[in-house]
């Protein structure tokens, strides 16, 4: 009989409950989309239960096949390392793939304009509002870059202009870019969150984000992001085509 791997969600974790509570309300978001599926958290750090325990209750439960997915919108250090380094040492009867970060996905920047209405903005404001998209930060240059062009492509699908900035590790800071907008002449300057969950950093962002006429609130459980995690899913589930003529 054939058994579609586990999904095991990692998630970073925070101290903040309100991390685990929005992770857990994407989850179940999940799982509502594909109930024949079975999905799993594990967190890396704060929370539990732990990435490791759960790889190990899946093996005594004689799991063999799992897709690890980063709960993370770039490549940066936790899924460059601190993932594979926990996937390393699961128990060694596991069959592991890790999927690939979230984003960029156009379902992602789909997701962001969903909390920017939800927060008060309608599609005839689009050609007169300034976006900040506002990350967490990294010291990765690789996602740095990737925030630059999400950003730049946003601003192609109307928007009077579209800045990025970041909470930690890197600049422009929220702030600056609310002011940049200001300078340039939108007529209102809105914030969207580009984080997952609340925590330590999107509530800088939000403090930032005191100049500004609209702060969406963070991507959370929104469906778009329950279909980015399927569609992750299913493409690290997928067989390697074998190479031809070789």
């Amino acid at each position: 009989m054939f058994h579609k791997p586990v999904l095991l969600v990692i998630a970073h974790g925070s101290r903040d409950p309100r991390h685990a509570a929005t992770v857990h309300a994407l989850v179940r978001r999940v799982r509502s989309t594909r109930p024949d599926l079975r999905v799993e958290t594990g967190f890396l750090d704060f929370n539990i239960p732990s990435v490791q325990g759960v790889l190990k209750s899946l093996a005594a439960e004689g799991v063999r096949d799992v897709v690890a997915l980063p709960l993370l919108l770039t490549r940066a250090f936790h899924a460059k390392a601190d993932i594979p380094a926990v996937l390393r040492d699961a128990p060694p009867q596991l069959r592991i793939r890790q999927a690939d970060v979230l984003g960029p996905s156009w379902l992602l920047l789909a997701a962001l304009e969903r909390r920017l209405y939800e927060a008060g903005l309608t599609p005839a404001d689009k050609s007169s509002t300034g976006v900040v998209l506002a990350s967490a930060g990294s010291t990765d240059p690789e996602a740095i870059a990737v925030i630059a062009e999400i950003a730049r492509e946003w601003r192609h699908t109307g928007w009077c202009a579209v800045r990025p900035a970041f909470a930690s590790a890197s600049l422009p800071r929220t702030e600056d870019a609310v002011r940049e907008l200001r300078e340039l002449g939108c007529s209102r300057v809105a914030v969207a969150p580009y984080v997952l969950a609340p925590g330590f950093l999107p509530d800088r962002i939000a403090r930032g984000a005191a100049g500004a006429d609209v702060l969406a609130g963070v991507l959370g459980p929104a469906p778009e992001v329950a279909r980015v995690l399927l569609k992750r899913y299913d493409a690290a589930r997928a067989p390697v085509p074998e190479a031809v003529g070789v």
